[in-house]
């Protein structure tokens, strides 16, 4: 399989890759602090395109699709992780679901506005009481003569607190099944939508991660995403793709812990010679580099085989597994470098490894992703 990215995908990660180190890298930290991505640099990022980079071009977007969504994040998490969420979140989970599952009326509302940063999105699956066993939610969606009255509880809501439209995923159906669930677009300021306050998180931070309620929330019939009780497996194929951006996250976290610790290698000296002149380090930075390239080019390939029409559901858990396990050895290895320098906050390696925990834990746990991958492994023998 062809790794070489396009001259225009060279391009487009050399100019995120500037903007990264110029526009993020002096403020992450404070942004960690303050649990907030401040609204200019979102409009910057639309502007530039990186919040376009894989709509189509019919609608604003760059046309690079999930191997150029790859690219952008894993650029952005080099530096800091809430800032590569809150991407992962806008262009790829609530703008994938509109533009997978949205009527062509949706698609020109929402994604070039998207695109640009005009409007900020949110995806809303999980609850107080169930995430990855998204078939028990209990938000649920009932039919009126204007429309439809949704009442619930969503948690753990990525840039809930700045968005603008929601995707909601909501029972239609009382029993429990895969064909029981619709998506629904419900916008800001719709009566009955209620958005909480932002989690104090371990990581992460530069993200808001809020509650959202809806009580008797009212919308307009055409705001159903998709096919009516088929918002589940629509939410299961833009999870596939999320997988895969979640990779790439741990791959730019994983990247800069291993950047700066040879960076710091090459600067502090023990017993006369700087710390790389030492075999047990470089022995370190070895492994890390070995890994870190493992898991870029597990992340590219599930992505181009979603970008050539072939998604490969297990190669997107085995992705996505490997690279956020791999980030959290990265960055202990790292930290180690860096001995107690590494134990501060003024090191932006702790903040790094706070930031990469969600990633074996959100869009679905690492045991989770064993599962699917064990059981596509037996079906697959078996056939």
């Amino acid at each position: 399989m062809e790794f070489r990215l396009s001259e225009e995908l060279v391009s487009f990660r050399d100019v995120t890759r500037n903007f990264a180190k110029e526009k993020i890298a002096p403020f992450a930290r404070k942004w960690d602090a303050e649990k907030w991505l401040p609204d200019d640099v979102v409009r910057e990022m639309g502007r530039i395109g990186i919040l376009g980079v894989a709509f189509p071009e019919e609608y604003g977007g760059s046309g690079q699709g999930l191997l150029g969504m790859t690219v952008v994040v894993e650029e952005i998490a080099r530096w800091c992780g809430g800032t590569a969420l809150f991407i992962a979140a806008h262009s790829g989970l609530c703008s994938t679901h509109i533009r997978i599952a949205g009527s062509e009326a949706q698609k020109k509302k929402w994604l070039p506005k998207l695109a640009a940063g005009e409007v900020i999105g949110s995806w809303c699956l999980s609850e107080p009481d169930c995430g990855t066993d998204a078939e028990a939610l209990t938000t649920r969606a009932e039919k009126t003569s204007a429309g439809w009255v949704l009442n619930g509880r969503k948690f753990w809501i990525t840039n809930g607190k700045r968005a603008d439209v929601f995707v909601v995923t909501a029972r239609t159906k009382p029993e429990r099944g895969a064909r029981t669930i619709s998506a629904f677009l419900v916008e800001k300021g719709t009566p009955g939508l209620i958005v909480g306050e932002p989690e104090d998180k371990m990581g992460m931070r530069a993200s808001d991660t809020v509650p959202v309620n809806f009580e008797n929330c009212e919308i307009p019939a055409e705001n159903l995403c998709g096919q009516l009780h088929e918002g589940y497996v629509d939410a299961l194929r833009v999870l596939d793709r999320g997988r895969v951006t979640i990779g790439s996250l741990s791959v730019g976290l994983a990247r800069g812990c291993l950047e700066e610790a040879v960076r710091y290698a090459g600067e502090r000296k023990s017993f006369g010679v700087p710390l790389h002149a030492h075999q047990a380090i470089q022995f370190k930075l070895a492994d890390m580099e070995t890994q870190v390239e493992a898991a870029r080019i597990l992340v590219r390939q599930a992505a181009l085989t979603h970008d050539a029409g072939k998604p490969d559901k297990k190669l997107c858990s085995i992705a996505k597994l490997f690279a956020s396990e791999m980030a959290s050895r990265v960055g202990w290895e790292a930290i180690q470098i860096f001995g107690g320098a590494g134990y501060t906050k003024d090191v932006c390696v702790e903040r790094l490894v706070r930031d990469n925990k969600l990633c074996e834990i959100g869009e679905g746990s690492s045991e989770v992703q064993r599962m699917l991958i064990a059981r596509a492994e037996f079906q697959r023998v078996s056939a």
